[in-house]
């Protein structure tokens, strides 16, 4: 019958493998198992024969040149490889960057529209009370433009667009983020529009336009004006007011 320890310590114990403690354990088994003691001789004896054998020889110097020539003109293309690799790799970054930035700016863009919105609907609700629609109250452009004179650093632009269905009836000053404001009030079928007005701020001249809490708006630049319209009308008219303020 086979000795157990033979498989699971004896080759450890030869290759110098056990920690102290079993490799005493193992020695005092050695003085008690015949089998055990053959085989670690047989073992002993094999391993000194093939390191005497030298079973081994020196690779020729040619040959040894050779392959590594070999080798270097291989790893050539994969270092190129490599280097495509990285320049992708380092392609995509950059434009994953570009992307992100891009992102961002117009995310800051449509936040500050939706901030200046929600301030001038809030303008917007507070006109509609009684007695604060206008301070002037007029459908004279020539009446309402000149009321503004001293009261703003600027002249706003002011309209009469009765005949296409969007009659002046005034104006007010305002006020948004702490500065004086030019408000121009329209009408439209029973409705209030109401426009505001300031230096242009060197903003880009898109038109843009949206809808905060049931109300809509557009804004867009006209020369050196900044123009916001609110109101509770359909954003077609809003489109068509903007489109005749653009008008010559």
């Amino acid at each position: 019958m086979a000795c157990d320890l033979t498989e699971s310590l004896l080759h450890g114990y030869l290759d110098g493998e056990l920690d102290a403690a079993r490799a005493s354990e193992f020695e005092n088994h050695l003085s008690s198992c015949e089998e055990c003691a053959a085989e670690l001789e047989t073992q002993e004896f094999l391993r000194t024969s093939m390191q005497d054998a030298l079973l081994y020889e020196r690779t020729p110097t040619a040959l040894r040149t050779k392959i590594l020539s070999n080798v270097a003109v291989r790893e050539r293309p994969a270092f190129r490889f490599q280097l495509w690799k990285w320049a992708a790799v380092a392609a995509c970054l950059l434009i994953l960057m570009y992307a992100g930035w891009r992102a961002l700016t117009l995310s800051v863009g449509r936040d500050q529209n939706t901030e200046l919105a929600a301030q001038l609907i809030d303008d917007h609700i507070r006109s509609l009370q009684p007695g604060h629609l206008s301070d002037v109250v007029s459908t004279d452009q020539h009446t309402v433009k000149p009321w503004f004179d001293g009261k703003l650093d600027f002249a706003p632009p002011v309209r009469d667009f009765s005949q296409q269905g969007f009659p002046l009836l005034g104006g007010r000053l305002d006020v948004l983020n702490g500065r004086s404001i030019a408000a121009l009030v329209y009408g439209r079928r029973k409705h209030f529009i109401n426009i505001f007005v300031w230096p242009d701020s060197g903003g880009p001249p898109d038109v843009r336009s949206g809808s905060q809490q049931g109300y809509n708006w557009i804004r867009w630049r006209n020369g050196a004006f900044e123009l916001w319209a609110v109101s509770d009308v359909n954003s077609s008219d809003l489109q068509t007011l903007q489109q005749l303020f653009a008008s010559p």
